[in-house]
């Protein structure tokens, strides 16, 4: 009998482990009642009249709204139709309405009903008929096909909703926004600028105030103040103008005219367009340093190091363009990032002074300038035939012109040792030879004038 009773007592303290007000009467009454004076009625307790009992239906069952612990999870439903759906939808209605008001039931019922009629956008597909290639003012958007993915809109700053919003991406630019944002866009795509004027603001925030905006945001002209009245206005690093919050994320960039004049790598806040721009910008070699800031190699030694890697490198790929196995290893491929380092040694990319300053690029210089090394002077016999003797002390080992320790002529490219180059006082002997060649080819008689 005691076991029965304890049974019983377990059984209604467990019906619903949620039901405070169930729970705390029932221990009330168990703690009021003598346990050697057992009552004669064994059956359980009422529920509390407060909030009457609803019994669930089958389909509530399907629904989940019956307080089953073992049921499906949250969002998987038995309909799978468009008609199902719509039948679920007002039976979870229904239930909505019959439930008491700000009850936990009501609430679930609430989620179960939001996310059937998202489950009935997603099967009816409203937009199914928007093209998949739209061109606005030189964007060229694409329809995604991806639903899962969660997005921002960069026109209105609404979160782009996959399964019951269509979206585009521009290819060019990775402009995203809704399809009903499209017609609203009013700058043109950055990768046009990019292509047509690829150069970046050299001076440092080149602020004009916002007088000179008429108080208004630069790229959608909507009304701005920095009291926050109407709209906040917020200042890109990199343009010096002023923008609304809808155009102004504050998004983090590396300015380039902070990096040339000051090697100043922190991240400013910049506006979504510049944003755009600086990323599609970020590994073109369109900064010449030694015109824009010659006085920065005597301050950061990374960059004469580089600088001479680079000059090396300009000196191998003569001997990789004649060399036939070098061709067929494509050494050169291993620059293909950066392909202005077999150009020129002038020129640098800002993802370059980035990778300086981090010291990324160094190492992965110094690892392909040893392997180019290694290839013309041990691995390539044709290469080696290519290698010059020092004419002054004719002494020593194969000379190359990319050695450390060795000093190249300007006028006919011959290799010495930069001992004997600096302390001869004579002029260069392959230059001598080829001045006397052409001497004695202009004083040589013709057969013509003998005759």
């Amino acid at each position: 009998m005691e076991y029965d009773e304890k049974l019983a007592r377990f059984r209604q303290a467990h019906l619903n482990p949620f039901n405070k007000q169930l729970a705390a009467r029932q221990h009330e009454q168990t703690a009021d009642k003598d346990p050697e004076d057992p009552s004669p009625e064994d059956s359980p307790l009422e529920p509390p009249h407060q909030e009457p009992e609803f019994r669930c239906t089958e389909r509530m069952m399907d629904l989940g709204l019956a307080e089953d612990h073992f049921s499906r999870p949250v969002g998987l439903f038995l309909a799978s139709d468009i008609e199902q759906l719509r039948q679920a939808i007002e039976e979870c209605k229904q239930v909505i309405l019959e439930l008491p008001e700000h009850s936990e039931k009501q609430k679930d019922a609430v989620v179960r009903l939001i996310h059937l009629r998202l489950k009935l956008q997603e099967l009816k597909d409203p937009n199914e008929d928007e093209p998949n290639i739209r061109v606005l003012l030189e964007h060229r958007f694409y329809k995604e096909k991806s639903k899962s993915v969660k997005q921002t809109c960069d026109k209105c700053s609404a979160i782009i909703w996959g399964l019951i919003q269509t979206w585009y991406t521009c290819t060019g630019c990775y402009y995203r926004c809704h399809s009903k944002c499209l017609n609203l866009i009013s700058k043109p795509c950055v990768r046009s600028k990019v292509s047509h004027q690829a150069e970046y603001e050299l001076n440092i925030c080149p602020e004009t105030g916002l007088d000179s905006q008429d108080y208004r945001c630069a790229e959608c002209r909507a009304p701005v103040s920095l009291r926050g009245v109407p709209s906040e206005a917020r200042q890109c690093d990199y343009t010096g103008q002023y923008y609304c919050s809808n155009c102004h994320w504050n998004d983090l960039a590396v300015i380039p005219a902070r990096v040339i004049h000051n090697w100043d790598f922190e991240p400013r806040k910049v506006s979504r367009c510049s944003m755009r721009y600086l990323t599609l910008m970020v590994s073109r070699p369109v900064l010449k340093l030694r015109e824009i800031n010659p006085l920065l190699f005597n301050y950061v030694e990374e960059l004469v190091e580089i600088r001479k890697l680079r000059q090396d490198i300009l000196l191998m790929k003569p001997y990789f363009i004649t060399c036939k196995e070098a061709m067929e290893a494509r050494l050169l491929l291993q620059l293909q990032d950066r392909q202005h380092f077999v150009e020129n040694d002038e020129m640098y990319s800002l993802q370059d002074l980035v990778d300086i300053n981090i010291g990324r690029l160094s190492c992965s210089l110094t690892e392909i300038h040893t392997l180019f090394a290694k290839h013309i002077k041990l691995d390539c016999e044709r290469c080696q035939a290519k290698g010059f003797v020092c004419e002054l002390c004719k002494e020593g080992d194969v000379l190359f012109p990319f050695d450390s320790h060795t000093s190249v002529c300007t006028d006919c490219s011959a290799v010495f040792h930069r001992d004997c180059y600096y302390d001869n006082s004579t002029t260069c002997p392959k230059c001598a030879r080829l001045n006397l060649r052409k001497q004695s080819l202009f004083q040589e008689p013709s057969p013509e004038a003998e005759a």
